[in-house]
């Protein structure tokens, strides 16, 4: 591995500390990093110092918001995902979050059942529309999962909740805040390589490799993320390696896994996922954490 290029100003504040607790992730997502933050958190302190940060699969964004939270970002942020929709929500919060936070209260005062399916079917044109949209089936769906099918429609059913939170304000706009320098794309994982440089940070939150054939957490996207994509990632990991950069990956503790990043420092950790429609299938699992230095 190469040696990094120190930061000569580390973790200069990109927004002010909150000493609230905010922001924090305005989406629920399959696999989200809040319960091994402790761990991510260790592991870029170890950095030393960074230049700027990215996170091609930014999915709930909980690492990004912590950094955001303790003033640890001080370069440029580039936030990115391959699934459009997600990204449509990212950037109503960024940029429209008055408008957004108008409508998901409107979603919320006419929240049923009835209205849940009708929201879920609809396709809205305006671009705010569609990020309320999604952040209301979240926030209101069973288990508040992200998951469409092969047309790239929602699919996931109506979630009984008594009081769900559709609109939570005050952490909107304080994510709104957090990424007002961010630039945030829909762009494949491997567009990393085209802006990461040494010294940079670079976080991998993929679709987990499977523990099991029958449990699969790819389908937050209609072309799912198969064998050849997590070697192509792996690929990728070892090429920003070799140019200096950092990074940090997570994903499942399996052979397949620990194969591909063999060469790299591997970390196993538990974290509790919630994802089984069986609360006593529910449990902490083996995940890995990845890191070049």
């Amino acid at each position: 591995m190469l040696a990094h290029t120190p930061n000569l100003q580390p973790f200069a504040p990109l927004v002010p500390l909150c000493p609230r607790g905010l922001p924090h992730p305005f989406l629920k997502w399959v696999g989200g990093k809040s319960q091994l933050l402790d761990e991510l958190r260790a592991l870029v302190n170890a950095t030393g110092g960074f230049g700027a940060y990215h996170e091609p699969f930014v999915g709930g964004g909980a690492l990004f918001f912590d950094l955001a939270r303790r003033g640890r970002l001080g370069g440029t942020v580039h936030l990115s995902d391959g699934n459009p929709n997600l990204i449509d929500v990212w950037s109503g919060v960024q940029s429209h979050v008055d408008r957004l936070v108008d409508t998901l209260r409107r979603h919320a005062a006419k929240h049923d059942e009835a209205y849940y399916y009708a929201m879920r079917s609809s396709v809205p044109a305006d671009p705010v529309e569609r990020a309320a949209r999604i952040i209301y089936l979240n926030k209101t769906c069973f288990n508040g999962l992200y998951r469409e099918n092969a047309k790239g429609q929602f699919n996931v059913p109506f979630g009984k909740y008594a009081n769900p939170t559709i609109c939570d304000e005050a952490n909107l706009r304080a994510a709104s805040r957090a990424l007002a320098r961010a630039s945030l794309e829909v762009r494949s994982f491997e567009a990393v390589l085209d802006r990461a440089r040494a010294g940079d940070l670079v976080y991998f939150d993929p679709p987990y490799v499977p523990l099991t054939p029958t449990s699969s957490f790819t389908s937050y996207a209609r072309m799912g993320f198969g064998d050849a994509d997590q070697r192509r990632l792996g690929e990728v990991f070892a090429t920003l390696d070799r140019r200096g950069v950092m990074v940090i990956l997570s994903n499942s503790w399996t052979p397949r896994v620990r194969e591909i990043y063999g060469a790299f420092n591997l970390r196993h950790v538990l974290a509790r996922r919630a994802v089984n429609s069986r609360a006593d299938r529910r449990g902490a699992v083996s995940e890995a954490l990845v890191s070049n230095f």
